[in-house]
């Protein structure tokens, strides 16, 4: 499939897939969106030191796993980061994208290239308190139950990919988390927050990134699970 950078408005790049007319991130803002959904609306729900495994289904660019990773040195927070992705980029695009350089971060171009450059289904350490492992899976073919304390959801939107979010894809959400775990995603949609109920979720709505009114958090409560 092809793939085309662009430019976002706040700067960042972007990947854009011309055949379905959709994007990696938000043509808004790709930092923006990040920070937005996954580091104020998730990471920023733990306190400081820490330590908590995070899982993101749609690994992507790598994005989310960067500025967890700037976040997590400024919070002494300790992380096992595992990143699933169905469809690999090739690593010569991803370095092609001017993320580091509009995070600010060209000083850990040593973790950026760790991120980027390990291999698939092997452990990386990224310094000594950022541990990452790739898997290259789809994500109807995840099990795991009670490993995650966050969730990143970035998939690719519904629009494009019904199949990713269902009941089922969201069942085994709910399953990988542990009992107060929780879930974000930039997604709104009502059958996505009623999907995301059906399974056990407690939902919540919030304010959206740049360009979206709403966006969606879910929280595990046992004692409350459907």
């Amino acid at each position: 499939m092809e793939r085309k950078i662009i430019q976002t408005s706040d700067g960042s790049s972007s990947v854009y897939l011309p055949e379905w007319d959709e994007n990696y991130h938000s043509k808004h803002g790709a930092i923006q969106e990040a920070y937005h959904v996954f580091i104020k609306s998730g990471l920023d729900l733990f306190n400081e030191g820490s330590k908590l495994h995070i899982l993101e289904m749609g690994f992507g660019t790598g994005l989310n796993c960067m500025i967890t990773y700037l976040e997590a040195k400024k919070r002494d927070l300790t992380i096992d980061y595992l990143g699933l992705e169905g469809y690999p980029l090739e690593t010569k695009l991803i370095f092609e994208l001017n993320h580091l350089e509009q995070l600010k971060a060209l000083k850990e171009s040593e973790a950026y290239q760790i991120i980027q450059t390990s291999d698939w289904n092997e452990p990386a350490g990224i310094g000594p308190n950022f541990k990452l492992i790739k898997r290259e899976i789809m994500f109807e073919d995840y099990q795991d139950d009670d490993f995650a304390d966050l969730i990143y959801f970035d998939a690719f939107g519904a629009r494009v990919q019904p199949e990713l979010w269902t009941e089922t894809i969201f069942k085994k959400m709910y399953d990988a988390l542990k009992d107060k775990g929780i879930i974000v995603t930039y997604a709104a949609k009502g059958s996505v927050r009623r999907a995301m109920q059906a399974v056990g979720f407690k939902v919540e709505r919030l304010p959206g990134p740049p360009g979206k009114r709403e966006m969606l958090r879910g929280t595990k409560q046992l004692d409350t699970a459907l």
